[in-house]
């Protein structure tokens, strides 16, 4: 190769290259009153810093090190875009205080990518609401009550039976578990052990690991495994979507009526679609969310013998109403004595990291306190607690 046609093979790259450059410098000269920080890499900006895992009590090396650094608000450039940064607790209560005003919930395009475009984490305006409602509708107090609370006892019960006796286990690995077994029997009838069952929890373990990966599409890469991952976990849905369709118009009387996938079949006027990425945007947000918030809890009650005793005696006390009354199963009278448990899952999301991050797009532009976020370039504002 000639050295000319080395140099129109770069070109391309070095036209891109420049076009980014250029762009961020035309960025900081509009924006005068952006927070200090570090823009990074070219394209990959400090997102495999901001990704690096870090234990969910702590904000990680990352955040820490900018916060040291640059303060509690400052500028990076994350998933390919331009970001500001927030662990000011003031600005995070202005940001959610001010949405759908001055901000939007906006998701990058490659965490867009893995969830699909109808994710109720990237949805905004009256889309998310109609899904957020038909979401909360399948949710009523009536179902939680018949359903989803016997349901959580019998998941509960199934995990605790296979502990032997002066054993050691993973707490994340168990809730893990816990959590994909009652959502999948809550959204799609699934039962725990079932080869379908244990392949779609291996396919989504992988699906996993590529939303919280730097987005990079390339063979091997942990995002590109999870876009295949997540085709998978898609088809086996709509399989199950096509036989209840199939059911619903033969008229069996054997379709399951009480699961989301049923109801939402049923109740709604979604697309194959728009059903398909529900479906999968509530088994990531039900799963991710609770599992690690009840291995928090697990690590917090170790330090703490006065609260694990306390939560002893609470739970000893309902069991001795239920064998005086003859009762087994747990009801929602029950869940309702249980008033110190709330208290240690409250103070377990106070203290844990439980979500990593949110992300909110100015649609104004806006100032806080001298810092300012435009409604074009830094737009964004990436909080790292769950506020």
């Amino acid at each position: 190769m000639s050295d000319l046609e080395f140099l129109l093979f770069l070109l391309p790259s070095i036209l891109a290259l420049f076009l980014i450059f250029n762009n961020v410098i035309k960025i900081n000269r509009n924006t005068p009153n952006l927070p200090p920080g570090n823009m990074g890499w070219p394209f990959i900006g400090e997102t495999i810093g901001y990704l690096k895992p870090y234990s969910a009590t702590t904000i990680g090396d990352f955040m820490e090190q900018h916060i040291s650094k640059y303060g509690k608000i400052y500028k990076s450039h994350l998933f390919g875009e331009p970001t500001v940064v927030s662990a000011d607790a003031g600005l995070n209560k202005f940001i959610l205080q001010n949405e759908g005003r001055l901000f939007e919930c906006s998701y990058p395009r490659s965490i867009g990518g893995i969830l699909g475009k109808w994710s109720m984490l990237v949805l905004v305006g009256d889309m998310h609401t109609d899904m957020r409602i038909i979401s909360l509708n399948f949710l009523s107090n009536a179902r939680l009550k018949s359903h989803l609370l016997p349901e959580v006892e019998n998941q509960t019960l199934l995990v605790l039976s296979s502990w032997q006796d002066d054993s050691t286990f993973c707490a994340q690995d168990e809730a893990k578990k816990f959590t994909f077994n009652l959502m999948a029997k809550h959204i799609m009838s699934l039962d725990p052990g079932k080869p379908e069952t244990e392949q779609l929890k291996k396919e989504y373990i992988t699906f996993m690991k590529g939303v919280v990966s730097p987005p990079l599409n390339l063979p091997g890469t942990a995002y590109r495994k999870a876009l295949k991952s997540r085709s998978t976990i898609l088809k086996f849905i709509e399989e199950k979507m096509e036989e209840r369709i199939w059911k619903l118009g033969e008229g069996s009387e054997n379709v399951e009526e009480d699961d989301l996938l049923g109801w939402v079949l049923k109740h709604s006027n979604l697309s194959k679609e728009q059903i398909l990425d529900l479906v999968l945007s509530l088994l990531f947000a039900g799963h991710e969310t609770s599992s690690v918030a009840i291995a928090l809890a697990i690590y917090f009650l170790q330090g703490c013998p006065r609260a694990v005793q306390q939560l002893k005696e609470e739970h000893r006390k309902i069991a001795r109403a239920k064998k005086k009354s003859g009762e087994t199963e747990l009801n929602w009278e029950d869940y309702k004595k249980m008033e110190f448990t709330q208290c240690v899952i409250n103070e377990t999301l106070r203290f844990g990291n439980v979500v990593r991050f949110l992300h909110r797009k100015a649609i104004k532009d806006v100032q806080y306190r001298g810092v300012e976020s435009a409604a074009s370039g830094f737009s964004r504002a990436s909080g790292p607690f769950a506020f």
